[in-house]
This record gives C-alpha cells, sequence and structure tokens, in this order.
C-alpha cells in the first residue's frame, strides 16, 4: 500500500492536498533587449492536447493563468525572428518568471532553449517533488488501487475533508486516475490547509490526453490478485470527459500480524469521472466525482485462526466537487467551488470474538471554497475562505462473549463546522531573492469551540552564477479535532477499564525549515533540515480488548529531520535515477491531553513515538530498452520503527522491487512486476491497529497488461 508514497516521500505523518494550479509569464524583447509586442505565445501540455495560446503587451509581456502542474512546452514566434521554444515545470501555487529573446530570423530557424529555463524553482520556499502517470506506471506496486490507502485528497485545489482519516484503511481513488502529482513538504502556504506536514497537489486524468479513446487495464498476480480498470476519454477544443471503472480483489489484503497470511482477503470497486467544459473564454466549468467500496477481512495470527475469528472492516466513500473559473482579466481569476463528502468506516467483529464488537461510523462533510487569485507585477497573491459542516453518525455494539451477558449498545451522533479565512502573497522582491508570507485564521466548533491564528512565512535565495535556490521558513498550523466522543453505557465500558475520555482539543503545530536545492548538469539535489513542535499531538488508542478504537492528544511532540533527494535528467537517453533518504526522530512528552486516557502520571522526559523510524532510504532508476521494452528497478532500506513502546527499536530491512514492461504496437502493452522480490519478511510496527503488529509483505508477482482502442 505504500510503494507510490514512499516513492513520493520518505516519511509524511499526516498529508494534506491542494492548489493545482499555477502561473506562467514572462517577457520577450529581440537582441536588443527592446520589447516585442503582438509576438504569438503557446503552452501545450507535454502529456495531453491541453493548450493556451496568447499575444505580448506593448511592454512584451505575456500572462497565462490557472495553468494546471506538470510539464509544458513554451512556442514564441514573430515575424521576422527565430522561433523560440522552451520546456517547463509548472508547481501549484508558483509563478514560472520566462524571458525569451529573439533572434533576427535568417531562412526558417527554430531555436530550442530547452535548459535555459531554472532546472529548479527559483521562487519557492517548499521541498517539492512532482512525478507524473509514466512514472507512477514504471514504479513497481505504485500504481495499485491501494497504494495510496489512509490519504486525504484535494481536487481542483480543495482539500477534501476528513477529519476521521486514522479510521479509514482503504483509498478514497484509484491511482490510475493520477496525471500528475506533486509533494511538498516545509514552508507550506496559507492557501493550502491546515494539515502539517504535506501538501499533495494532485492533478487528475481530464480527458485532454485522450481523442475518444478508451484503455483496458487487467491483471493477475500473488495471492489471485487483480487490479482491473476501464477508462474512457475525450476532448473537444471546450469539452473534455473522462470516466472510469475498477475493480480489485486479493488473498493478501491488510499487513499480517505474523509471518502467516492467514483470514486476509479483500475486494473493492469504484468510480471516477472528471468533467471540463469551457462555457465562454472567461469561464470554466468543472465536476469531478469519486465513489468506492472496499470489503476487507481483519487478518489473524495462528491462535485467533485456530478460534475461528472472523473479524471484517467495511468502507465506503464518495465525493463530488463543482468548480467555477472566471478570469475578470488576465491578471485576475475568482474559483468558486462547493463540495460533499461522505465517507464510512465499519469495523464487525466475528461471532467467537471474546468480546466481539461493532463500531460504524457514517461522515458527510458539505462546505466550499472561495477564493480570488492575482498576479500584478512582482505579486502573486490569493485570497479566500473555506469551510465545511460535518455530521457523524456512529454505532457502538459490544457482546461480552464471557459468560457475563454484558453486552453493550449506543449511538453517537455529533456535528461541528470549521471556517477559514487565507492570505497569501509570494513577492518576487529582486531576480534572486523571493518573499512568500501568509496567514490563515481558522474557526472550529464541535464540543468545544477554537481559533488560530497561523503564520506562514518563507523566502527563497536564488545565489547568482551558481543558481542553487537556499529555502528558509517559518510555519504554523492548526488541525481540528475529530468528533468524537463517548457517553451513557460506553462511558460506562470504559470506566470499568480504568479509563476516561476528555474532551478533544486541535493539533497546534510550529515548523522550523532550511533547505538547499542544487543543480548540476540537469542533476538535482536537495537537502533540507526541519524541526517541527507540536502540541496536542493526535495518536489513538483502544478499549481495552474491544477493537473500540479513539483519538486521544499527547502533550507536546518534537519531530526532526534532515531529507536529502537526488534526481538525475535522461542520461545517455536512457536511464532516470532517484534517490531519497531521510534520518528523522518523533518523539513526546508529557500526558494525555485529550481523548481516551488511563490518567496515569507523563513520563519524565521524552518518549518515542510508535512511528520512530530513524533512517529511510528509497533508491533505484527507470531504463528504456531496445524493441519497446523499459526496466525499473527500486531499493528501499529502513532502520526499524520503535520496538511496542521502546527506546529500542525493530530490526533494519532491505527490500528490491522491480517492474519489466514492454509495448506492442500502438494498442499494447505488458508488464510484469515483482514486490520484495527477495521475499523478506520483517516486522514493520508494533502498534494499535487491526492485528497490534504488522509484518511486511511477502513477494508478489503480479502481470498486468493494457489495451488501448478508439471508438
Amino acid at each position: 500500500m505504500r510503494k507510490l508514497l514512499l516513492f513520493i516521500l520518505l516519511f509524511i505523518p499526516s498529508l494534506n492536498f491542494a492548489s493545482v494550479f499555477g502561473v506562467v509569464k514572462g517577457i520577450v524583447h529581440d537582441p536588443q533587449h527592446r520589447p516585442i509586442a503582438k509576438a504569438r505565445v503557446l503552452l501545450k501540455s507535454a502529456t495531453s492536447d491541453w493548450k493556451r495560446e496568447t499575444t505580448t503587451n506593448d511592454a512584451g509581456q505575456f500572462l497565462f493563468q490557472t495553468v494546471p502542474l506538470g510539464d509544458y512546452e513554451v512556442t514564441v514566434e514573430s515575424p521576422g525572428f527565430a522561433r523560440r521554444i522552451a520546456t517547463i515545470t509548472v508547481t501549484a501555487g508558483d509563478a514560472q518568471d520566462l524571458h525569451f529573446q529573439l533572434a533576427i530570423a535568417k531562412v526558417q530557424e527554430t531555436v530550442n532553449v530547452t535548459g535555459e529555463v531554472a532546472a529548479v524553482n527559483p521562487s519557492s520556499s517548499t521541498t517539492e517533488t512532482m512525478i507524473g502517470r509514466h512514472e507512477i506506471l514504471a514504479t513497481p506496486g505504485a500504481d495499485q488501487a491501494n497504494s495510496l490507502a489512509m490519504i486525504t485528497w484535494a481536487i481542483d485545489g480543495v482539500p477534501v475533508p476528513n477529519t476521521n482519516i486514522a479510521g479509514n484503511v482503504g483509498p478514497q481513488f484509484d491511482p490510475k486516475d493520477i496525471d500528475y502529482l506533486e509533494a511538498e513538504r516545509g514552508g507550506i502556504s496559507a492557501d493550502y490547509g491546515d494539515r502539517t506536514y504535506g501538501v499533495f497537489n494532485v492533478v487528475t486524468r481530464s480527458g485532454f490526453e485522450r481523442n475518444k479513446e478508451a484503455e483496458l487495464v487487467a491483471s493477475y498476480g500473488s495471492y489471485n490478485s487483480t487490479d482491473d480498470q476501464l477508462s474512457f476519454g475525450s476532448h473537444t477544443d471546450r469539452f473534455a470527459y473522462y470516466t472510469s471503472l475498477n475493480g480489485n480483489r486479493t488473498d493478501l489484503g491488510l499487513e499480517t500480524p505474523t509471518s502467516k497470511v492467514l483470514h486476509d482477503r479483500a475486494n473493492g470497486f469504484g468510480a471516477f469521472t472528471s468533467l471540463i467544459f469551457n462555457s465562454t473564454p472567461s469561464d470554466q466549468l468543472r465536476f469531478v466525482g469519486s465513489a468506492r467500496q472496499d470489503h476487507y477481512q481483519v487478518p489473524n495470527d495462528t491462535d485467533l485462526q485456530a478460534a475461528l475469528i472472523s473479524d471484517r472492516e467495511r468502507e465506503q466513500d464518495a465525493f463530488g466537487n463543482f468548480s467555477w473559473i472566471h478570469t475578470w482579466s488576465p491578471n485576475l481569476v475568482l474559483t468558486a467551488t462547493p463540495f460533499y463528502h461522505f465517507n464510512r468506516a465499519a469495523f464487525e467483529g466475528g461471532p467467537n470474538d471474546v468480546p466481539s464488537t461493532i463500531v460504524n461510523r457514517a461522515s458527510n462533510y458539505a462546505g466550499g471554497q472561495l477564493s480570488v487569485s492575482a498576479v500584478y507585477g512582482k505579486h502573486n497573491a490569493s485570497a479566500g475562505i473555506y469551510g465545511f459542516g460535518q455530521h457523524d453518525n456512529t454505532q457502538f455494539g459490544l457482546i461480552a462473549n464471557d459468560g457475563s451477558g454484558d453486552d453493550i449498545a449506543a449511538r453517537d451522533s455529533v456535528s461541528g463546522q470549521l471556517e477559514a479565512l487565507f492570505l497569501q502573497d509570494q513577492f518576487k522582491l529582486t531576480s534572486w531573492l523571493t518573499l512568500n508570507g501568509g496567514v490563515r485564521l481558522t474557526h472550529f466548533a464541535g464540543a468545544i469551540s477554537e481559533n488560530a491564528a497561523d503564520p506562514r512565512l518563507g523566502m527563497a535565495i536564488r545565489l547568482p552564477h551558481l543558481n542553487w535556490v537556499l529555502r528558509v521558513s517559518y510555519s504554523r498550523y492548526y488541525q481540528a479535532p475529530p468528533l468524537s466522543t463517548i457517553s451513557g453505557p460506553l462511558l460506562e465500558f470504559a470506566t470499568a477499564e480504568n479509563l476516561g475520555f476528555l474532551p478533544l482539543k486541535g493539533e497546534r503545530d510550529e515548523q522550523h525549515e532550511f533547505g538547499l536545492t542544487i543543480p548540476i548538469r540537469s542533476w538535482t539535489a536537495d537537502v533540507a533540515y526541519f524541526r517541527t513542535g507540536a502540541r496536542n499531538f493526535f495518536d489513538h488508542d483502544v478499549i481495552g480488548d474491544s477493537n473500540i478504537f479513539f483519538p486521544l492528544t499527547i502533550d507536546h511532540v518534537r519531530i526532526r529531520g534532515l531529507e536529502t533527494t537526488v534526481r538525475s535528467p535522461r542520461v545517455f537517453k536512457r536511464v532516470d535515477f532517484h534517490l531519497a533518504y531521510s534520518h528523522q526522530s518523533a518523539e513526546g512528552t508529557g500526558g494525555v491531553t485529550g481523548g481516551l486516557t488511563d490518567f496515569s502520571p507523563p513520563p519524565d522526559s521524552f518518549f518515542y513515538l510508535d512511528h520512530d523510524q530513524r533512517d529511510t532510504l528509497s533508491t533505484g532508476l527507470t531504463t528504456t530498452m531496445k524493441w519497446r521494452s523499459w526496466l525499473s528497478a527500486n531499493f528501499t532500506y529502513g532502520s526499524g520503527f520503535l520496538n511496542g513502546n521502546g527506546p529500542d527499536h525493530l530490526s533494519s530491512y532491505r527490500t528490491i522491487d522491480l517492474s519489466l514492461g514492454k509495448s506492442f504496437g500502438e494498442s499494447w502493452s505488458a508488464k510484469v512486476s515483482a514486490m520484495n522480490l527477495t521475499n523478506k519478511r520483517y516486522f514493520i510496527d508494533l502498534s494499535n491497529t487491526f492485528g497490534g503488529s504488522h509484518f511486511a509483505n511477502p513477494r508478489e508477482i503480479s502481470l498486468q497488461v493494457r489495451y488501448r482502442f478508439h471508438y
């Protein structure tokens, strides 16, 4: 489930997803640096038919707003001058500032200026990593339906709310529906929401990459696994659509508590759609929707299997949002997005459990976001409001099954709401210095009411001649609490287990980061150090042996890390390399300040958190070979997560994953993947989730076939 996450970022405890648009602007001048007016500028996606066109003004300037993140080709031409072509990468929330000097044309001349555009983003104070759908396809295991489970998303820049993310084990939609994905960590701007450790900006398939084309993906592998999808997409000049249906099943669903795979089947199915309509040159309408249902057997160890334990987890998720993007002027854009999200997680204990428990939670979210973005001179600013109302309906059931006759049935129905106001500006003070600043004001109302005012400050310094980019940022974040509470018979049961429940408060984080990005001959290396201090840090615990989990908050947590990434260009026109390394520690101090607690006195010093893993390394390559084939390999090392309550850690581990693919003409392709090729078995963690401990999955080999056809 973690292969795509590990490929993007090594370790992010909590993630949020946000804006998917950037800005491309620039100036066109002649060899004497005089502006060229009415020059034609064409911006075209490198992976689809999406394109926009404009002309320069009297000052030689051009501007494209609301450009989806990804790779693009910019073509500039004017009568009497040689055509210029450059390739760029658009990142979310940032403004690409380009300069084109057109040479006098000799006869018919085109000059490709790829490489003159900065290889790194000189304006961002965040750590950024971008991958496209071709990298997702090539990375072993990354395009499986569950490779991005337990993650919240944003669609068209609007986060899909889910305050109960720790209660889900299934995905919201299929990674095969992703076109581009950008990961950011550190220096996160004010319009990106409230979760602190990272932001995923997602561009889904839109239909611009297809012309009345459909694709069928079918696979079969170890443990009788299948992961299939049928998708359709096409576009005209004004309208684009994409829709997909998917299904998966396996005998190896959730990570197992021992090395044996027992009672671990899983299956799921879902649908996804994206619709884009340009009603006028100034108005675009977008709709994105998804629905999924997943079923999991909760895996057993040998003792539970002998006792005929048959627990299961059922999950449902559906969301939809509608966006109206109105361009008031080339410099000013309004976006209005109402949304709805439904999420259900239902744990159902089997009849032989002692005790047997049922926890069935259904959450409804409805809200919207209204934002204005403006690009004027050296400013790239945005402001807006975001909010949603939430209603949770949770059913609890417990049958003792110990002869006592003790049964518990309870229902908890709670509501809450969140409103946020944000303001953000990116100010390019000089060609080598960019200041990023903003503030996010949040109000939450549920069992308690809270307010937060969180500044986001950063700067990016491009070192002259070297073109290295130094980043510094300081940020504060607020994460609203889940609505969970207990009362009545469930509270009596918790009291009998010497437990109580304190009101949950929101998590408040403060983060400092320093980073350096170094481009060397089209290679890119990035080094970053960060320190995060959190108050009321969210975790969870279980009531006795009941499998009824409730959130809790820890008084104070500190997370420190040093992260390094290296990405190569296409070496020898065949090979791409990547490497990511992280050295981190996650420690807590103080007692439980909210949620489920036994009121025991806190430790006198810092203690390790259960997801503390000091060293993590992921490195690999993708290479094209003869006969339209390719090979992708990835090596992963982990020093081991915490062993129980620590301070010792579990043993280190090393795994190798491989994918080998080949195209057969224009319609057919096949891929063979081997996960954990050496069949290394090791403990991932010991924690209070299904099974209490988790072994890494054994070796899995699968064959995937793709067939593309026109209709």
